[in-house]
């Protein structure tokens, strides 16, 4: 019911758009401190403080920013896909997050989702997927809703334990793509804890994400090769979609919002409630222009983000993804090298540098190519889908 979306769209961005200048005060406090920190530990700039923490070069967030930037009409054509779909005159900010195909009824169970994701798995080998055995027979997941019970889904643990998951199984596919995903963080944890000494046996934030969204694109890759069922293949390619348009663009735009208030920051700008919604009205026409309205009261968006008060964190959730998808893709078209590579770099934990630890498994982080291959993927089941429409 469009209707509703929009009168939710309303109601929740007019509540923060109340609080618009308490909110900026508070978001340019953060960048003050930043800053502060920055000139106190002589770094060029806030962004080069938050990525010395890892050794990250500035460059490889520049080349992120750059390289999607240079790809918004794919994400366009995605939209015009949208649009037509949904028979929509003008597109709106609030159309952007409707399924734009029929949910398929299928139920999935819990024991069919095990032997799915160990299935779409079996290409890293036996030695993982016995593991993966080993985990579900040893009950390291808690697997469906109880009263108190935190929502959503979670991979813990400590080192020299096993690792824990909880989930909120809902007998779906979103459910089997959970399972999926918290059992790629699980098994990086299992692995780094159980091949490296206690002071690297952890990983980063910039790897995190890499082995959970590798799981999940690997899943994805194996459902379209076992189904021919059109309406199944859409809502597969739906689900991929989306995952790419909401973490690869729209976290890159968060990225490109955050360099750029830093930067007017620095050079002595007030961040304003006005100033800052104006540069978030220009970011949205950039990335969604082309194909949708921009809504005036999307300008507010910025008040409700809470990982801008992590500064310079949400560009790992792109290259995340991005690595993820050139190793999947390696690991398909080269098999075994590939593999062994991956599960070496499961298995470093801290060992080294992060982008190092990357390299060696493939994937060069500070060359364009990997965040290149993750949208060729975005393309290729986005031409799935507009074949199949």
């Amino acid at each position: 019911d469009r209707r509703v979306r929009k009168d939710a769209f309303e109601g929740l961005h007019g509540t923060f758009l109340k609080q618009r200048n308490t909110i900026a005060s508070t978001l340019a406090s953060q960048v003050r401190s930043d800053i502060f920190y920055a000139r106190q530990r002589n770094y060029a700039s806030c962004l080069e403080l938050a990525l010395a923490r890892y050794n990250i070069p500035v460059s490889v967030y520049d080349m992120l920013v750059d390289t999607v930037s240079e790809h918004i009409p794919l994400l366009n054509r995605y939209l015009k896909l949208r649009k037509r779909v949904l028979k929509l005159d003008e597109m709106h900010m609030y159309d952007l997050y409707v399924p734009i195909v029929e949910e398929t009824k299928e139920e999935v169970s819990y024991q069919q989702a095990r032997e799915t994701v160990v299935a779409a798995l079996a290409q890293l080998g036996e030695d993982y997927t016995n593991t993966l055995r080993q985990g579900f027979a040893q009950r390291w997941i808690d697997v469906y809703e109880t009263p108190g019970k935190r929502g959503g889904a979670y991979s813990g643990g400590a080192y020299g334990t096993q690792p824990f998951i909880l989930l909120n199984y809902q007998n779906n596919r979103d459910s089997m793509y959970t399972l999926a995903h918290e059992l790629g963080h699980s098994m990086h944890s299992f692995y780094t804890r159980n091949y490296q000494p206690y002071p690297y046996g952890d990983y980063t934030i910039f790897v995190a994400e890499v082995a959970s969204t590798l799981n999940e694109e690997l899943l994805t890759e194996y459902l379209l090769k076992k189904t021919t069922d059109r309406a199944l293949r859409l809502a597969i390619l739906n689900h991929s979609l989306e995952g790419f348009r909401g973490t690869l663009f729209r976290q890159t735009m968060f990225a490109e919002f955050e360099k750029q208030i830093h930067n007017r920051a620095e050079q002595g700008e007030p961040l304003t409630a006005d100033m800052l919604s104006a540069l978030y009205h220009t970011l949205n026409e950039k990335y969604y222009g082309g194909e949708t309205v921009i809504d005036e009261l999307i300008n507010i968006e910025w008040a409700r983000i809470p990982h801008f008060y992590s500064s310079f964190y949400v560009y790992q959730y792109a290259t995340g993804i991005s690595a993820a998808c050139a190793l999947v893709q390696q690991i398909l078209h080269e098999g075994k090298p590939a593999v062994d590579r991956y599960l070496k770099f499961l298995r470093s934990g801290s060992s080294d540098y992060s982008i190092d630890l990357l390299k060696k498994a493939g994937v060069d982080m500070t060359s364009p190519e990997p965040v290149r291959q993750a949208l060729q993927l975005f393309e290729s089941h986005l031409a799935q889908m507009e074949e199949l429409l």
